[in-house]
């Protein structure tokens, strides 16, 4: 290919390039979209986005939007916004809705709720139509011992003063439960609360559970009061099981001591037959000393024979209790 044919091809390429630049840096069609619904839009700022690596659409079509909902807004704290991770859409379409809403909503507070992380469109609609809540069964005990489980609907609506730093539904729902319980805790019978399952309600409304949270709580209902289990009944029988076994135990240990008791007083019966028959055993010896000593005659030793005779006498006419048989014989 010789050069006067490789000019031209390269001028082409060249200028369908600065074309194609020109096209990318300069969004014509959304410029003229923006001018035909009378939103001013300076072509230099387009180009501007672009080079900042900011969507020019995500930009000017909400602005566009809200000028048309007769908001004005500056087309440099929304590129701000942008550029610092928000969302732009969800942001002017909240404030569009406050705005239809009557609700007070400055774009620098929706900014930053949206920056915290909520969703400020859904906040200003929870706002405008309130939530209902539903918490779960929530089991209390009445001082009669009777349970009672509970279960309400909580309605709310969001305030868009507190969505930055309130705390969120898991705190409404702890809360009211804990409200749930200190009144059927208080109440003396389980029937008063079947009866009026609306002091219930009233109770805890009363008590501004949702100071420190991003909701307004309109209506505490009590959607549903089930009986549950007797449980000053079972923690009766429990406690009567317990010292059933305590006493078994205590019973236990003082058999335990008797026997042992009495162990020790056969032991000592034993040892002291022993100690009986032991001393016997030495009065042979001692009357065969006596003898070989002169000390015990013949004639003695036949006194000692008729008493212990006659001794053994009276005790077999007395019982086979009364006496024995001495040893010796």
């Amino acid at each position: 290919m010789q050069i006067e044919e490789v000019i031209p091809l390269f001028l082409t390429l060249a200028l369908v390039f600065f074309v194609g630049m020109i096209v990318w840096l300069i969004p014509v069609r959304l410029w003229v979209e923006a001018l035909s619904a009378g939103v001013k839009v300076n072509i230099g700022t387009l180009v501007g986005m672009r080079l900042r690596k900011v969507s020019p659409a995500a930009i000017v079509r909400p602005l566009i939007n809200a000028t048309k909902a007769g908001l004005d807004l500056d087309i440099n704290q929304l590129e701000a916004h942008y550029l610092a991770g928000g969302r732009v859409d969800r942001v002017v379409g909240a404030l569009i809705s406050a705005d239809k809403a009557n609700i007070e909503l400055a774009f620098n507070q929706a900014a930053a709720i949206d920056l915290a992380g909520r969703d400020v469109f859904e906040a200003v609609q929870f706002s405008v139509t309130p939530k209902v809540i539903n918490t779960p069964r929530v089991a209390a005990m009445a001082q009669d011992g009777i349970q009672l489980i509970a279960v309400a609907r909580v309605t709310v609506r969001a305030n868009i003063n507190r969505l930055v730093g309130g705390a969120g539904e898991e705190t409404i729902l702890a809360r009211v439960g804990e409200g749930i319980v200190s009144t059927i805790g208080s109440s003396a019978s389980h029937k008063a609360v079947l009866e009026n399952p609306e002091r219930i309600s009233k109770t805890v409304l009363s008590k501004g559970l949702d100071s420190g949270t991003a909701f307004e709580i309109l209506s505490i209902d009590i959607a549903d009061v089930d009986v549950g289990k007797n449980i000053g009944a079972e923690l009766q029988t429990d406690q009567a099981e317990a010292d059933k076994r305590v006493a078994q135990a205590r019973a236990e240990e003082r058999r335990a001591m008797a026997v042992a008791v009495e162990q020790e007083m056969k032991a000592r019966v034993e040892e002291m037959k022993a100690e009986v028959v032991r001393a016997e055993a030495q009065i042979p010896l001692a009357i065969a000393e006596a003898f070989r000593n002169g000390n015990f005659g013949v004639m003695d030793f036949m006194r000692y024979r008729n008493i212990q005779a006659d001794t053994q006498m009276r005790a077999a006419i007395a019982g086979p209790e009364a006496g024995g048989k001495s040893s010796i014989d």
